[in-house]
């Protein structure tokens, strides 16, 4: 069995325990999650990060977003494109998003100012991915719209090198998330438990 079936089948176990997760769960492990990203070297330092902004039962990302906002840092995040590119907007702070229903997909929050064009990721010093999983060697399993993918090839060809960093929760680090030639690792796992680097035996934290 080739790699994609068996990512379609790992989404798809993942997906049905996320979606157990209720409200208070979401805003629980937001909380913790912010505590843990917010100390990373790799954002501490950065000028510019970009980021997304959560929906659902992902893993909550607003507390960290408005903890960098408040910090000075510059926070880019996504507007989805008809052909699920990525453009990018810088966040204001709350009240700066607007929801937009993309077809019969769930409703995304996206910035409502100026749009800065699909390149503008390559300034990011760190680019917080969204994701269903990573395993040992920092291999991020995605949702499969391929969105994360354009942006990863688009970092690769500009040689920017911003550092990688994808926040799951503490179940969705597995042994094994099943590769493509394409598929990039990223740097760090941040989960409300810890922190993970790869590519250092010594990188758990």
């Amino acid at each position: 069995m080739g790699a994609e079936p068996d990512k379609r089948t790992l989404r798809r176990d993942l997906l049905a325990v996320r979606n157990r997760l209720t409200a208070a769960d979401v805003q629980e492990t937001a909380a913790a999650l912010a505590a843990r990203a917010v100390g990373l070297p790799e954002l501490a330092d950065a000028r510019t990060v970009a980021a997304y902004v959560s929906v659902g039962t992902e893993p909550g990302t607003r507390v960290l977003l408005d903890a960098l906002h408040a910090r000075g840092v510059r926070v880019l995040l996504p507007v989805l494109l008809p052909d699920n590119d990525l453009d990018w907007g810088a966040y204001g702070g709350e009240g700066s998003l607007v929801e937009v229903r993309h077809g019969g997909r769930m409703a995304l929050l996206e910035p409502a100012g100026e749009r800065l064009g699909t390149d503008a990721v390559t300034s990011a010093d760190a680019v917080l991915l969204p994701g269903l999983a990573v395993d040992g060697l920092g291999m991020r399993l995605g949702r499969g719209g391929g969105s994360y993918d354009r942006v990863l090839a688009r970092l690769a060809r500009s040689a920017a090198d911003p550092a990688l960093v994808v926040m799951l929760y503490d179940s969705e680090v597995v042994p094994l998330v099943p590769a493509e030639p394409h598929d990039r690792p990223v740097h760090a796992v941040v989960t409300p438990s810890g922190v993970r680097r790869f590519g250092d035996p010594s990188s758990a934290s």
